[in-house]
């Protein structure tokens, strides 16, 4: 069973930047996909990136690219969510989530441990 626990959120100034973290502990960290989603109320998770268990590659959201990048380490099993360039629309609860399979999924259902979610807040 993996763990996820997600650490970094918190309120920010549209323009500013965060780092979020995503330690995972108890599974093969190096044979799983990693990724970021977020979720505001009233509406579905999405997707925003996710990166291949080697790091090689990865997939963005449209609406981050260019501004978020994401990047893993398979020493300290740590996942990290660069956010730059923050907008006000980029507030929500984002939830890092693992997948035991061999491409980037964007889809939900695919991603079978999730952490417990960090709030991060982008003020005007």
């Amino acid at each position: 069973q993996v763990q996820l626990v997600e650490s970094g959120g918190g309120l920010v100034q549209a323009g500013g930047s965060l780092r979020l973290s995503c330690a995972a502990s108890g599974g093969t960290f190096s044979g799983l996909i990693m990724g970021w989603f977020r979720q505001t109320p009233g509406k579905e998770r999405e997707f925003v990136v996710g990166i291949h268990k080697s790091g090689s590659s990865t997939r963005y959201a449209d609406s981050v690219k260019g501004r978020f990048a994401i990047s893993r380490d398979n020493i300290t099993n740590t996942v990290y969510l660069q956010m730059n360039s923050l907008k006000p629309e980029d507030t929500a609860v984002y939830y890092c989530a693992a997948a035991s399979m061999g491409w980037i999924s964007s889809e939900l259902s695919d991603y079978n441990y999730w952490g417990q979610g960090t709030q991060v807040t982008v003020s005007s």
